[in-house]
């Protein structure tokens, strides 16, 4: 019987997508503040572009070079500086909401995310989120060495809510690390296959596969009342 339904965030509860243009936002406004700079909208559809066709580590070295400005180390540090804290505009989709509203009148909730923290309490905070859940786990708090896959996040969420693992699922939605170790610990592990995830590539191997996909979050409730 499932009593325990652990969350992850981006590309769960909502579009990643939403907060990268969010963020590369908050980065085009700063270097629209640069002397000869184009505007900022223009500097935004040159961000965008890049993060949309693929390049996803060097965002703004290419954009700068396609802008036509100068950068050095220091530069790009501020720029990603600005990224990771700024405050996104961020709207938890309607599925999210009923889900999450609708299974925590039956389910102990909690959620668990890597990523750098004050980013990710931004997140939380602008989605309006944190109430709805008993427990949440940033693991950047644990220490990077426990981002996931480390079995540490969960652990600590099955601790804190006094939790057996064959009685808790965890729905993320990147098979290269989300699933490993809820898989290895003995809980239910569920892929949310967002149609605009950013992390769209197969598991590498078995162990790090979903026990069970679903395209739609309102497919959860039903899929939980099956277990």
């Amino acid at each position: 019987m499932i009593t325990t339904v652990i969350f992850d965030l981006d590309d769960t509860l909502y579009d990643e997508r939403d907060y990268c243009r969010s963020g590369l936002a908050a980065v085009s406004s700063l270097i629209a503040q640069m002397p000869s700079a184009p505007p900022s909208e223009r500097i935004l559809q040159v961000l965008w572009d890049i993060f949309t066709g693929g390049n996803h580590k060097t965002t703004f070295n290419a954009a700068l070079d396609k802008l036509g400005i100068g950068y050095d180390e220091r530069l790009i540090a501020a720029l990603i500086d600005a990224y990771r804290n700024h405050a996104p505009e961020l709207t938890l989709p309607e599925d999210s909401k009923e889900v999450l509203e609708q299974l925590r009148a039956d389910y102990s909730l909690a959620l668990l995310t890597d990523g750098f923290l004050p980013a990710q309490r931004l997140k939380v905070e602008a989605l309006g989120i944190a109430d709805y859940f008993e427990c949440i786990v940033y693991t950047e708090q644990l220490g990077r060495q426990f981002w996931k896959p480390s079995p540490a996040g969960y652990e600590r969420i099955l601790a804190q809510l006094h939790a057996k693992p064959e009685n808790a699922v965890y729905l993320a939605d990147n098979p290269a690390k989300d699933f490993i170790a809820p898989n290895k610990l003995g809980c239910g592990t569920i892929q949310l296959a967002r149609p605009k995830r950013i992390h769209n590539v197969p598991a590498k191997t078995p162990n790090a596969e979903a026990q069970h996909v679903i395209p739609a979050i309102t497919e959860l409730p039903s899929l939980l009342a099956r277990l």
